[in-house]
């Protein structure tokens, strides 16, 4: 296995019992499936799953441990971490709030046998006990493609009507980085420490390094975060990315262009992604890659063979999000099953960084709509300036996109607590074509953060009322008796 688990530990023992059994033996092969799903991480999962639950012959091939980067070295052991990392935070802040708590004792190996803890119950919904209860053949080991239809694990040869590739991404090593004996960790190995690296390097500032860069720091650890520029977050909005940089220093994260990695004691490599590729030998598929941006697929997710599709990070539309795998898995196996003619080109996507503000998008950033062109008027408002914010002392903004003379809603950024949350319901205006307009007839519970919506649109609601109107209705008021 590639993914390393702390071996004799109860908590990866029942992972491993789950989603790579130990002595597992693969079935035999029916003679053709409907459908072969490559990858058993969350595209993958969700693909095999809607496709038995429809009727179809599936099988599913793994060559690791099923649940992927999500349940193993991703969402799931990340935000656990977070969230311990955001406990200490909470009690050295107490004392802004009249309470004072003392220092947080940090006791870290609990704190990751948590983490080990809380991936292990989650665990078996991605098993190959449940998808095998699910009419499921599931195989271990690498998938390599020996003709356009058919494939070959372990031994076995697989033949299909259909194909859907999802075999994800893996962090990327930069050739450049030099790093001689340093202890070096991925996100695939860093959730194996037992112990706090008292000086950690983060190498990349995308959103892995961020958001254990400051787990980490509150954790105890002295944390330097070396980015390209000393920049943070180089796709989101500036000024959201510079609320999310202000945070980590409070926090006591450096932030750097350059740094040296000897002078540290462990080092965090987290600068970028590389897809899962070079071992499905996709030439005999007809299937072409790229070997930076993934799988080449169209708007339906079909690769150059019509009969084999593929769906989450490794595909090269570039949504690399849990949320955005589900989608494309469900799609593919629409458009893989069925003369459909579902287009990715019409997924709104949003995402979130888990720092602490979080940060979230939807749709284009103001740096994205000058780039391309796109005439459009933004909306501004703090959360400070909400009597939320005021109360729980938040900071952060959140900034609305609309078509230029228009409420319709093209893209949207929030910095500040629960902004996921909140960019989730911009996500169904903008899905729905709901406007600022309708948005602010809209009632909210008072007091939430989502007040910062309802001053948004009552700032575009203000813009509405031209010197004509406000002529008529003072004329109106005044004839009133």
């Amino acid at each position: 296995m590639s993914i390393p688990l702390l071996a004799g530990d109860i908590h990866d023992d029942a992972l491993r019992a789950n989603v790579h059994p130990a002595g597992r033996v693969n079935p035999t092969p029916a003679v053709r499936y409907q459908l072969v799903v490559i990858g058993a991480g969350p595209a993958g999962l969700v693909a095999a799953a809607a496709a038995a639950g429809l009727g179809a012959k599936v099988a599913l091939v793994e060559r690791d441990l099923m649940g992927g980067d999500c349940l193993n070295v991703g969402c799931v052991p990340s935000k656990t971490l977070v969230r311990a990392g955001k406990a200490a935070a909470e009690v050295r802040r107490a004392k802004s709030f009249g309470i004072d708590a003392g220092e947080a004792h940090i006791d870290f190996a609990a704190v990751m046998a948590r983490v080990r803890k809380v991936r292990a119950e989650l665990s078996p919904v991605d098993s190959v006990e449940r998808f095998t209860k699910l009419g499921i053949d599931v195989f271990f080991g690498d998938g390599r493609f020996t003709g356009r239809d058919s494939l070959e694990v372990a031994g076995a040869k697989l033949r299909f009507g259909r194909c859907i590739i999802a075999t994800g991404t893996r962090a990327e090593i930069p050739e450049s980085l030099v790093l001689g004996s340093v202890a070096r960790f991925t996100n695939e190995s860093v959730f194996t420490l037992t112990s706090l690296p008292k000086r950690l390097l983060i190498v990349g500032g995308g959103p892995i390094g961020c958001e254990l860069g400051q787990t980490f720091a509150r954790l105890g650890a002295k944390v330097t975060l070396m980015t390209k520029g000393g920049r943070i977050l180089p796709r989101e909005d500036a000024d959201a990315a510079d609320i999310v940089a202000n945070a980590l220093r409070e926090d006591g994260v450096t932030i750097c262009e350059v740094a040296e990695p000897a002078s540290f004691d462990a080092v965090l490599i987290a600068a970028g992604r590389k897809p899962n590729v070079e071992s499905l030998n996709c030439e005999a598929g007809g299937v072409i890659f790229d070997a930076k941006a993934g799988v080449t697929v169209d708007d339906r997710l079909r690769t150059t063979n019509p009969q084999i599709f593929a769906a989450g990070d490794v595909c090269s539309l570039g949504y690399r999000f849990t949320h955005a795998a589900d989608a494309m898995a469900r799609m593919a196996v629409q458009n893989a099953l069925f003369p459909s003619r579902a287009s990715a080109a019409k997924l709104i996507m949003p995402w979130a960084t888990y720092t602490e503000p979080e940060l979230a998008r939807v749709g284009l950033s103001e740096a994205e709509a000058k780039e391309r062109g796109v005439p459009v008027n933004v909306y501004l408002h703090r959360f400070e300036e909400t009597d939320r914010g005021a109360t729980d002392g938040a900071t952060g903004l959140a900034k609305i996109l609309t078509a230029n003379g228009t409420d319709r809603i093209v893209g949207a950024t929030v910095v500040g607590p629960h902004a996921g949350e909140i960019v989730g319901t911009l996500s169904v205006l903008m899905q729905n074509r709901i406007g600022l307009k309708r948005l602010g007839s809209t009632i909210f519970p008072y007091p939430t953060y989502t007040e910062v919506l309802k001053k948004i649109a009552d700032q575009f609601n203000r813009t509405r009322l031209t010197p004509t109107a406000k002529w008529a209705l003072g004329t109106w008021l005044k004839w009133m008796r």
